[in-house]
């Protein structure tokens, strides 16, 4: 099977690394810079570069750009796939993309399946990508209700050997309510927390609890301000119920009410220990 990867960064490296590892397909691979397909071709996570030309001859293509990249990309190239071939995003929101891709799939005979690999690193490129990286790692697949399970059978094959064990299924406006509250809302608590002045002091007085909430601070500010912005309305409920709670909190210390205080504490370790 020919399988062509449009970005090389983290997760398109890294899915292209896994595909060469652990099965026999042949893969093309695309990226906005010269050197890095160059590089991938020299560490054998490709086999060649994915051009126009090359495009018509995949069975699947796996798009890992940025949202407005990837409806751009099919715009430009929708006329290139081959038809029957299966095209599958890696993008953090779906509504914006499903909507544009499944439009064009239609028109050119192709299909499309929106896809979010929920796995990754705070550093981004193709120096960072590991063949390992989707290793027990669980794949979200956005399908059009008109999907036969063939189609999903064949797809679910090659994630199956890149390492993924665990798959959704889901619509695009749930996986963007949910993605909204499991990583956006994530990235923002952890990016506003670090700005306290207090953090330059860190060193010698923190460990577990200051690593975990400060992860992920070090971000894409292109990519996130993006995804953000396609899912803002999601975004923006999970962040006012989050400001809200928190200021529960300030409350009760300002008031130095000990027994609210404690009251909150202990619904979050309830409920902490409910979703365990």
């Amino acid at each position: 099977m020919n399988i062509g990867v449009v970005g090389l960064g983290l997760i398109g490296g890294s899915l292209a690394k896994a595909i060469k590892a652990n099965s026999d397909h042949i893969v093309y691979g695309m990226d906005i810079s010269a050197p890095v397909v160059y590089k991938a071709k020299l560490l054998d996570a490709i086999d060649d570069e994915l051009t126009s030309d090359r495009i018509g001859l995949c069975d699947i293509i796996i798009v890992a750009i940025y949202p407005h990249d990837t409806v751009s990309f099919l715009q430009e190239h929708s006329s290139h796939i081959k038809k029957g071939s299966i095209v599958v995003d890696c993008c953090g929101v779906k509504e914006f993309v499903c909507k544009n891709a499944w439009e064009l799939a239609e028109q050119y005979g192709y299909t499309f399946i929106g896809g979010h690999p929920m796995e990754g690193l705070e550093k981004s490129g193709f120096e960072h990508a590991k063949k390992n990286l989707f290793n027990n790692a669980s794949m979200i697949f956005v399908p059009n209700k008109d999907i036969d399970i063939e189609t999903m059978k064949r797809l679910k094959d090659i994630f199956d050997a890149i390492g993924f064990t665990r798959y959704e299924i889901t619509s695009p406006k749930h996986h963007d309510e949910l993605i909204a509250y499991t990583s956006q809302l994530a990235h923002v608590a952890s990016n506003a927390y670090i700005k306290s002045p207090t953090a330059s002091e860190h060193q010698g007085f923190s460990a577990g609890s200051f690593r975990d909430m400060t992860r992920v601070a070090y971000l894409n500010e292109t990519m996130w301000t993006e995804l953000f912005m396609l899912n803002r309305d999601s975004l923006i409920y999970e962040l006012d119920l989050y400001i809200s709670n928190l200021q529960e909190y300030s409350d009760a210390l300002h008031r130095g009410d000990e027994q609210t205080l404690k009251r909150l504490l202990k619904e979050g370790r309830e409920r902490k220990s409910q979703l365990s």
